[in-house]
């Protein structure tokens, strides 16, 4: 895997929204966060644009990506917020300066298209942390200031009774559960064999989740994992008549017959 450059104080860092429309007032604290980093930050031209949904139409939102893709003092892209969006915009997308100049592509769940894009055609690493309208957190702000400056990295949370022990070694991939499924057997789908594989998801029922660990583990791509991270499955909306197995029992049942090793909880 390729590693963009660490960033240095009096670097850039754009902040773009490729899926879902944001408010000024959201992001004044992440302009506020970043600057006491020591950052420049650099707004995508139509940040602030309103189309139904999204932050901009497809055409706009995608410039504003190509845009910040594309200048070299750029040295990491911040995106907003998720939502929904990416997917429409990722053919649009020219990667040939990025190839050249690796930067930072920062966001989790929509972003996801970007994570799975990116390592499937240009192996180049990527950062599945806090967006812009995140960084009112200060332990998920000082995490990703960590990583971008290339500080050491360490992490803590409890075992739950679900997980298996073992070690495991390997690229990590992945990202919000239900774009994985919708992006498989297109452009943008991994290999996920030898792979230590993430996952999270919010708001979804336990049936969907567990039609998408089906779809993954028919598709094969559970089968050869070298381990599986489970990071918080929230706010999961079971119907009147109970599903009758928790989120993480829907996912521990999709992988028992295999012996790697397996974590739930994960704090990203």
């Amino acid at each position: 895997m390729i590693t963009p450059k660490y960033l240095n104080k009096g670097d850039k860092i754009a902040i773009v929204a490729p899926a879902g429309k944001i408010k000024k007032e959201i992001l004044n604290n992440a302009v506020k966060v970043f600057e006491s980093w020591g950052l420049k930050v650099v707004l995508g031209k139509h940040l602030f644009d309103n189309y139904f949904q999204y932050s901009a139409t497809d055409k706009d939102r995608a410039s504003d990506f190509q845009q910040m893709l594309d200048d070299d003092s750029v040295k990491a892209i911040m995106c907003a917020r998720g939502g929904y969006g990416v997917v429409r915009i990722i053919d649009r997308l020219n990667f040939t300066k990025f190839v050249k100049n690796p930067k930072w592509i920062i966001g989790f769940s929509d972003i996801t298209v970007f994570h799975s894009h990116i390592q499937a055609n240009y192996k180049t690493e990527t950062l599945h942390a806090t967006m812009a309208a995140g960084l009112k957190d200060k332990d998920s702000a000082q995490s990703l200031k960590k990583c971008l400056f290339g500080e050491q990295l360490s992490y803590e949370f409890e075992i739950m009774p679900l997980c298996r022990s073992g070690a495991a070694e390997g690229v990590l991939i992945g990202g919000n559960l239900a774009i994985l499924c919708s992006l498989s057997g297109s452009g943008p789908d991994i290999d996920y064999s030898g792979k230590v594989l993430f996952i999270e998801e919010v708001g979804e029922h336990p049936y969907r989740i567990d039609r998408m660990m089906r779809q993954l583990k028919r598709a094969g791509k559970l089968e050869k994992l070298a381990g599986l991270i489970v990071g918080d499955i929230t706010d999961v909306k079971d119907k009147d008549m109970p599903f009758g197995k928790t989120a993480y029992e829907i996912v521990a049942e999709a992988v028992e017959e295999y012996d790697y090793p397996v974590c739930y909880g994960f704090p990203a």
